[in-house]
């Protein structure tokens, strides 16, 4: 016979396991937030940006200036839409650009993810608010090609 505290820790794990996974939706739309925050940019679409991206946004990156050296950016919501919406003009940005999306956890109401992107790489971390997933920080830097 099964010791009735046996019972409870299995009852009990199987429980907390159930309620930590996620669902296949949630991921089809924590990728859309992020390809949100990369077409606004890509395609200067600023509804994109409204929709995935948290308006309180905390964005921090590096990129080299003319001389190699590191700089350290930062960026508010209000500067992304100003950034997003003219960026495509003079990056280059075509169909091909890359926007490879990796995932690496998702939980019941945040997530971790990077892009690959044409700019470089951004680390992604993404809350559920009011049902649905936006970017709520982002790390990046500039990669050299």
């Amino acid at each position: 016979m099964i010791p009735l505290k046996i019972i409870f820790f299995l009852t009990l794990s199987a429980f907390l396991i159930g309620s930590l996974a996620y669902k296949p939706k949630d991921q089809d739309a924590i990728e859309r937030a992020i390809l949100d925050y990369v077409e606004a940019f890509y395609e200067a679409d600023l509804s994109k940006a409204h929709r995935g991206v948290a308006k309180d946004l905390h964005k921090r990156g590096y990129y080299k200036d003319q001389d190699g050296d590191y700089v350290e950016a930062f960026m508010t919501f209000e500067q992304f839409l100003e950034m997003a919406s003219d960026w495509n003009t003079s990056a280059g940005v075509t169909d091909q650009s890359p926007k490879k999306i990796t995932i690496f956890e998702i939980l019941d109401q945040t997530a971790s993810a990077k892009v690959e992107a044409h700019w470089g790489i951004d680390y992604f971390h993404l809350a559920k608010l009011d049902g649905k997933w936006k970017v709520v920080n982002v790390l990046w830097q500039t990669v050299e090609d």
